[in-house]
C-alpha cells in the first residue's frame, strides 16, 4: 500500500482550517487509517476543530487494540464528536465549531468508508465514483426532487452542510464496505477541491502515468488554477490488491 497526502490554503483563505491524516501503519486496531477533516467556524475555531478531530480520533484509536476494526472506528468517532462539542461549550469564542469527517481503513480486500458532511471519498476503478453521500441542503432537496443538481442554485447553496462533528452532543455516521480490486485507487479530499475541480478533470490527472504526489500537486494546482476559493486537502491510496488474492 501507497499514499500520499497534501494540504494547500487555496488563493483566498488567509488560514488553513482543513486537516488530514494518513498512516499505511496499524493504529490501534486498525491496519491503516486516512483521515480528511474540514473545519468550520469563526476566528480559529475551524483550524482548531478539524486537528482536534484527526488527532482525538487517532488517540482514541490508539486506546482500543482489542476492538474489532470498524467498532473501533465507529466508537472513536463518537467519542470524539463529544469531546469536540464539549470543548465548543466551554470557550465562547469556540462556539458553533465544528468540522466534516471523510475517514478509510483498508482490511484485507475490504475498504471501511466513514462519513460526516461533504468532505469526499472516491474510488477509481473502471471509472471515477464517489462513494460517500455529501450531507448538504442542496443534496437533500436534490433527493426531495426540489433542486436539480449542479444548477445555478445548487452551486450557490453547495456549501450548507446539514451534519458535522461536533455541533451536537451525536452524530449521525455514514459507513460504506467496498470490495477492493487490483488497479483501485483511492481519493478523499475537501470540498476545496470538489467545488474547483469536475469530476471529469479529477478522473483524468488520477488516470495519468505520474505518480502518486506528482497527481496530489496537480488536484491542487488545478483546484487553485480554478479559483482556489477555499483550502484544498488530498489523499491518494493505492492499497495494490493482488490480483492472485481476489
Amino acid at each position: 500500500m501507497i499514499c500520499y497526502a497534501r494540504t494547500d490554503i487555496g488563493r483566498q483563505r488567509k488560514m488553513n482550517q482543513d486537516s488530514l491524516f494518513a498512516s499505511v501503519r496499524p493504529v490501534g486496531p486498525l491496519p491503516n487509517l486516512f483521515m480528511v477533516a474540514d473545519g468550520m467556524g469563526g476566528h480559529k475555531a475551524g483550524d482548531y476543530a478539524s486537528r482536534f478531530v484527526v488527532e482525538t480520533i487517532e488517540k482514541n484509536l490508539k486506546d482500543m487494540d482489542d476492538k474489532e476494526p470498524v467498532a473501533a472506528l465507529m466508537q472513536s468517532i463518537e467519542r470524539t464528536n463529544l469531546a469536540l462539542f464539549s470543548e465548543a461549550r466551554k470557550d465562547p469564542e469556540k462556539e458553533g465549531m465544528g468540522s466534516t469527517l471523510v475517514a478509510v481503513t483498508m482490511v484485507g480486500n475490504v475498504m471501511y468508508v466513514a462519513n460526516v458532511g461533504d468532505s469526499r471519498l472516491y474510488l477509481l476503478r473502471d471509472k471515477l465514483s464517489q462513494i460517500t453521500r455529501d450531507h448538504s441542503l442542496v443534496e437533500e432537496m436534490v433527493a426531495q426532487g426540489k433542486m436539480e443538481r449542479n444548477s445555478e442554485l445548487y452551486r450557490h447553496q453547495k456549501n450548507i452542510i446539514t451534519r458535522a462533528m461536533g455541533i451536537g452532543p451525536q452524530v449521525r455516521t455514514d459507513f460504506f464496505e467496498v470490495p477492493l480490486k487490483a488497479g483501485d485507487c483511492a481519493l478523499l479530499c475537501s470540498d476545496g477541491l470538489t467545488n474547483m475541480v469536475e469530476d471529469e478533470a479529477i478522473s483524468q490527472i488520477l488516470r495519468s502515468s505520474d505518480s502518486l504526489s506528482e497527481k496530489t500537486d496537480a488536484l491542487i494546482q488545478a483546484a487553485n488554477e480554478n479559483g482556489g476559493k477555499d483550502n484544498i486537502a488530498v489523499i491518494l491510496v493505492e492499497p495494490q490488491i493482488s490480483e492472485v488474492s481476489l
